[in-house]
């Protein structure tokens, strides 16, 4: 099993947070791609002003990402504390959360909570920042929402790629696809909804797509590599891992018995796939 993410972190991770980032503040204004987009850069303004946010308690960090999410065309706001973050967020809502996740008075994972319970929110694509590479905490991450993840110290240009990657996969389809129903479960693409025996489900935009692609295409098996490029694009960072993931969190939504799915099925050593004729 995965592990499971608690609602605050460890004492002592927060504790040696101060050392760590001052690392990587250092690491920014050292680096040499620190403020160095070429001129064509700063004149770029065909992204219709996507509105980007950032929840993160580095200044230094806050103002690298500012500049060069600017500089691309986009327009960025922040916060420094997990509170106020959330507060802002639900008054003027972004397109996308760039969300740190040690934070001081609310965790970043506690506010991915809260995005993905709420309702006019829960689609909302969130790219963490973190300072913790290990596998576990990306994992723990993206199991409680979050769609992506960068780890500082990262580049501009990482950073702004991650950003376009994210919006891209998030947009919803031109040509609506034809709805699906399967038992209780119903599934619509024209407006990214599903209901269980009549009640809502709510999901995140990745979640859907995932969902979605497998259920219209049912009983057959996806290979983890094939649902990544399928689901998350060529142009994606994320690893196989994180279909394990999203896969999880679909079972605890739709399925009845998590542990004993009814739709969505491992098969050991090819992949998943959706099962309808026990429907």
């Amino acid at each position: 099993m995965l592990p499971r993410a608690e609602c605050l972190l460890p004492q002592s991770a927060v504790q040696q947070k101060a050392v760590s980032e001052r690392n990587h503040s250092s690491s920014y204004r050292r680096s040499p791609g620190y403020d160095t987009l070429s001129q064509s850069g700063r004149i770029r303004r065909s992204i219709s002003m996507k509105r980007v946010f950032i929840i993160e308690d580095d200044r230094d960090i806050v103002e690298l990402v500012r500049y060069n999410l600017s500089n691309e065309g986009y327009q960025v706001s922040a916060a420094y504390d997990g509170v106020t973050g959330l507060a802002t967020l639900k008054k003027t809502p972004a397109d996308i959360l760039l969300l740190d996740l040690m934070l001081p008075k609310l965790s970043g994972l506690e506010i991915c909570r809260e995005i993905r319970r709420d309702e006019a929110l829960n689609r909302l694509p969130i790219l963490m920042l973190t300072a913790r590479g290990e596998e576990a905490d990306r994992v723990v991450g993206l199991e409680i929402g979050a769609d992506d993840y960068v780890t500082k110290p990262f580049s501009p240009r990482e950073l702004i790629a991650r950003v376009k990657a994210l919006l891209r996969r998030t947009e919803l389809p031109t040509d609506v696809p034809s709805p699906v129903e399967v038992g209780k479960l119903s599934i619509d693409p024209a407006s990214y909804r599903v209901s269980q025996s009549g009640k809502p489900v709510v999901l995140s935009t990745l979640e859907f797509r995932l969902l979605y692609y497998l259920a219209s295409r049912p009983n057959r098996v996806f290979t983890r590599d094939q649902l990544l490029d399928a689901v998350w694009g060529t142009d994606r960072f994320v690893t196989p891992r994180s279909v394990d993931v999203y896969v999880r969190r679909l079972r605890e939504k739709i399925e009845s018995d998590p542990e004993n799915p009814t739709h969505l099925k491992t098969v050991r050593g090819a992949g998943y796939l959706f099962e309808t004729r026990a429907a």
